[in-house]
């Protein structure tokens, strides 16, 4: 990542939100009342420039994994690279890899923004985040425009981590559930069972979850008891999608809000609009905001 800037912080309020933008253009941490409501980056993290020991960091130009590294789109076959070894496939896209430009910064408020030339992937797009924080929340809006020549398929998304409080409780509404298939890839969907429905709080599962939830209603609230609050999740329509990771041997977990289906571009779901691919034509963009909105637990 080379040299790491001082974090760039914003506040309004009791709520502060701190930015890497060298770190993948991430969130490094979200506050409220002193109280951390994300998984803080640590002091290590932050000089070895670990992206994966961040709060937040964006997904673009698509969001998790690409089976086999390819797809086909237009008559063509298109090739992306593994990165992020030891994993075989490309998971995220390529953002949240490369340091953001600062192109806005206020008290409250900044844009982030990355360039990316195709090179020997496909995609040359523009990335922007905008990041607004009042009394009541931190928003972020993400806009994607293909730079490229040709028309592709695109999606984005939020990778958020919390920390796995004994206590902490995850609810949220969703239609579908995705399989897994090896390699985190996610496979068909099937019609969500009860006993994997957060449509009422419960606490997260004993076991390993790795799943896609579709036709998720755009937002999830997360309790943390033991802290006295909670998060909720708001946002707009575009994103379709819910990732959920949990593994009960990490100390964190995931809820990832993402525009396109996990494993979408190799089921060729271009036409449906469930999956959520975005095809966007040489200088077209999509954009989309997603709102944290912290609350005290009565």
């Amino acid at each position: 990542m080379g040299a790491i800037s001082e974090p760039l912080t914003l506040k309004a309020g009791v709520l502060e939100v701190e930015l890497a933008p060298q770190i993948g253009g991430s969130v490094s941490a979200l506050r409220w009342r002193g109280i951390d409501l994300m998984r803080r980056l640590s002091d290590r993290d932050r000089e070895a420039g670990n992206v994966l020991g961040v709060a937040m960091f964006p997904m673009t130009p698509y969001a998790n994994r690409i089976a086999g590294n390819a797809f086909d789109f237009a008559s063509k076959r298109w090739q992306v690279l593994p990165n992020n070894p030891p994993e075989k496939f490309n998971v995220h896209g390529s953002g949240w890899q490369h340091a953001w430009a600062v192109t806005e910064a206020g008290a409250a408020s900044a844009t982030l923004a990355l360039d990316i030339a195709a090179g020997a992937e496909p995609y040359s797009y523009r990335a922007t985040q905008a990041f607004a924080v009042t009394g009541e929340g931190l928003s972020v809006t993400t806009t994607l425009t293909n730079a490229g020549p040709a028309s592709l398929p695109f999606g984005f998304g939020l990778h958020p981590w919390f920390d796995r409080d004994q206590d902490v409780t995850l609810q949220f509404r969703a239609r579908r559930f995705y399989l897994e298939e090896p390699e985190g890839i996610s496979g068909d969907p099937v019609t969500l069972p009860p006993e994997l429905d957060f449509a009422d709080a419960r606490p997260l599962p004993n076991g390993w979850r790795n799943n896609d939830y579709g036709g998720w209603a755009g937002e999830a609230t997360l309790r943390f008891p033991s802290r006295g609050m909670g998060l909720r999740i708001k946002a707009d329509p575009i994103f379709k999608h819910l990732m959920f990771y949990a593994d009960p041997t990490k100390p964190y977990f995931c809820v990832e809000l993402q525009t396109n289906a996990s494993g979408a571009f190799n089921r060729g779901g271009w036409d449906d609009p469930d999956e959520g691919v975005i095809v966007l034509a040489s200088g077209e963009n999509a954009a989309g905001t997603v709102s944290f909105l912290p609350f005290e637990l009565e």
